[in-house]
Parts: structure tokens; C-alpha cells; sequence
């Protein structure tokens, strides 16, 4: 388990707390600053839990690209938060969500990051169909293995098998 530095856990609640502070000053509300964790794992830079006004970062990644997470993790989280503080449940990364982003926070609306994430990938299992080979998590393939699923090609529809 990585564990992040006191230094950088300030630094990241600092720019959480910013961002519910730039929320509250353009919106004119007064949303308190959420829960912080650094407990997320797998491909996933962070997370927002709105109905539990928290968010969570995954630490391995963080302290691999600190910048991308000040710059566009942290307000993109940050502002599922305040999406729903405001629209109760909508579309994850819908156009409330994408409003929020440029003009609240003047971050670009991505959805997904660019990270590198060879860092935390894990294993994965050789599959094939006709398209060529397909890499499978460990969790697909002990499912596969198990006999509780089936994977099916993205391009092809043809059922995935061994490589």
C-alpha cells in the first residue's frame, strides 16, 4: 500500500477546499468541504461519493503525476460533488456536470484521465477472437474461469476465448 506524504495530504485538501470555495463564492452557496481519502485503487485517479459529501484518490497515482491532480482530478471530483449539491442525481458527467467544469472551474470537461497507469494495472489474461488478441483483468478471468461470465468483443460480438 502506497502511502502519501503529510506535506502532499495538505496540499490536496488545500486544492479540495479551494475548489469548494471557488464553487461557493460563483454559485453563492455554502457547501461545506468534503471528506478526503487516499484509499482508491485500480485505474481510477479519483472518485466523488456525493450522497456522502466525500471524495477519494488513488495514491499511487497521485504522488506519479501531482500536477494532473491539481490541475484536473481534484476539480473534476470536486465538482460531482457540487453537480449534485445543486441538481440532486443526474447524469455522471452530464450538462450540468459539464457546465460546472468550464465555467465554474475553467477546466476542460473530460470525463476520463490521461494518466499513466502502467504503475497500477495489474495482471491481465490473453483472450482472442477473429479481431485479433484482447488482455482481460484478473477479475474477468476468474470469472470466465468460474463459469459466471462470458466476454464478448467490443468490435466483433464474438465470444472471447484463451489465447
Amino acid at each position: 500500500m502506497s502511502s502519501v506524504s503529510d506535506t502532499l495530504i495538505k496540499t490536496v485538501t488545500h486544492r479540495v477546499n479551494g475548489c469548494i470555495d471557488t464553487a461557493n463564492r460563483a454559485l453563492g452557496t455554502q457547501l461545506e468541504y468534503p471528506h478526503i481519502g487516499f484509499t482508491l485503487r485500480g485505474r481510477s485517479a479519483g472518485t466523488a461519493h456525493p450522497t456522502q459529501w466525500r471524495v477519494r484518490f488513488n495514491p499511487v497515482l497521485l504522488q506519479q503525476a501531482p500536477d494532473a491532480f491539481f490541475e484536473e482530478v481534484i476539480p473534476h471530483e470536486v465538482c460531482h460533488l457540487v453537480t449534485f449539491a445543486l441538481h440532486g442525481r443526474v447524469k455522471p458527467h452530464g450538462s450540468e456536470w459539464r457546465h460546472l467544469m468550464i465555467h465554474v472551474f475553467s477546466v476542460p470537461a473530460n470525463t476520463t484521465h490521461q494518466l499513466d497507469i502502467t504503475a497500477v494495472q495489474g495482471t491481465t489474461f490473453d483472450y482472442h477472437c477473429d479481431c485479433g488478441p484482447v488482455a482481460l483483468t484478473i477479475r474477468r478471468h476468474n470469472k470466465i474461469q468460474r463459469g459466471q461470465a462470458i466476454y464478448h468483443c467490443k468490435r466483433c460480438r464474438q465470444t472471447l476465448v484463451p489465447g
